[in-house]
């Protein structure tokens, strides 16, 4: 019975992963007006689904890693109610901040999971040595790392733009409206009169379309940088199944339960769903509230998101996907001038609550299981 409470909490928590972090991949996408949101939401579907599938492959270390051993004794970070505690502690933590729309950190929770129950477990014997080291090091260091790569690369992709011609285009909105207005008539039986006017949009500068001028290598600009555009996108999304799903079904591998396969093919599902149903208000954040963006500024946060995750993935460092994509796109925001510091400071605070809150929810489920 505890095995399978423990499975129906890990896709709880793989369902709360999805739909807080499945959109991020493609946020840009969205955020720049280059496909809508079902669009993008079915792309960042197919691609993080298969990033989980080849997770089986390629990030064996990251299981090793957030089974728990080595930062608590290894009889109790093989036992199911440890791995319980921390699935409840990260998916109700990732939740809650889904609800509210804030893209925080499944690694994020997830870390502070593992310390709240295994303070609970042994106390302060918990390696504390190992946890700064290979988790909150790489969690740290990588936003700061993407908010300077991202600056960097697209201020690079916009002088190369301009020294190839390259230009921006706006377009206006030009069309009929009808208004109802009073007009009295002679013989007062027909006060309102319909009148149809031309109108020419002007409206702020997110609700405007930009496009790119001339061609590169033969190909339209516009064409080129949106079909290079979606292609980094699902190589983010990818990045983040790949790096995602071997944190979560480390908790599935309690004795010889559950296969790494199998617990791979219903963690990638769950998160399938999740960002399905659940991921339009973490979207609204990512793509419309950080930053104003075009094709080519989505586009270089995007590489920069997807080589720092691939990378963690290979060698087995824990970073956060959310980190790296809103520090990548706030860093782009910042050559351009348009960065929304605000909203950066409230990202940035969920960051802070999140080990603090998911060590609670942990700390308390791992007591409750022990009374």
């Amino acid at each position: 019975m505890l095995l399978f409470v423990l499975f129906l909490a890990t896709c709880f928590l793989a369902y709360s992963n999805g739909a807080n972090d499945n959109f991020k991949g493609v946020a840009t996408l969205f955020g720049s007006k280059t496909t809508s949101y079902k669009v993008a939401i079915a792309w960042a579907t197919l691609t993080t689904f298969l990033g989980s599938i080849c997770s089986i492959f390629l990030a064996a270390t990251l299981l090793k890693n957030f089974s728990g051993k080595g930062l608590v004794p290894d009889a109790i970070a093989s036992a199911a109610d440890f791995h319980l505690s921390v699935a409840l502690g990260a998916g109700i933590t990732v939740i809650l901040a889904t609800f509210t729309g804030f893209p925080i950190s499944t690694t994020h929770g997830l870390t502070g999971a593992l310390v709240g129950a295994g303070l609970v477990a042994i106390g302060s014997q918990v390696n504390f040595g190992a946890l700064g080291s290979s988790f909150l090091l790489p969690l740290l260091v990588s936003p700061v790392l993407a908010i300077v790569l991202g600056s960097l690369l697209y201020g690079l992709f916009r002088t190369l733009r301009v020294t190839l011609g390259i230009k921006k285009e706006w377009c206006l909105c030009v069309g009929e409206t009808q208004q109802v207005i009073p007009i009295p008539q002679p013989d007062a039986t027909n006060l309102l009169k319909c009148v149809t006017t031309t109108d020419i949009a002007v409206d702020s500068l997110d609700r405007c379309t930009q496009r790119y001028t001339g061609k590169f290598l033969g190909v339209r600009s516009q064409q080129l940088i949106n079909a290079l555009h979606f292609v980094s996108a699902g190589t983010v999304s990818f990045a983040r199944g790949l790096n995602d799903t071997p944190k979560i079904v480390s908790l599935l591998l309690v004795g010889q339960a559950f296969s790494v396969q199998w617990g791979m093919l219903a963690v990638g599902l769950g998160m399938a769903i999740g960002g399905l149903i659940n991921a339009k208000k973490v979207a609204i954040t990512m793509s419309q509230k950080i930053t104003n963006m075009n094709a080519g500024q989505g586009f270089s946060a995007n590489l920069v998101t997807a080589a720092l995750v691939i990378a963690a993935s290979r060698y087995g460092l824990p970073v956060s996907t959310t980190h790296v994509s809103v520090g990548s796109i706030f860093g782009g925001g910042l050559i351009s001038r348009q960065a929304n510091w605000q909203v950066f400071y409230q990202i940035l605070l969920s960051w802070i609550l999140t080990l603090p809150i998911a060590a609670s929810i942990s700390a308390g489920s791992y007591l409750l299981l022990h009374r």
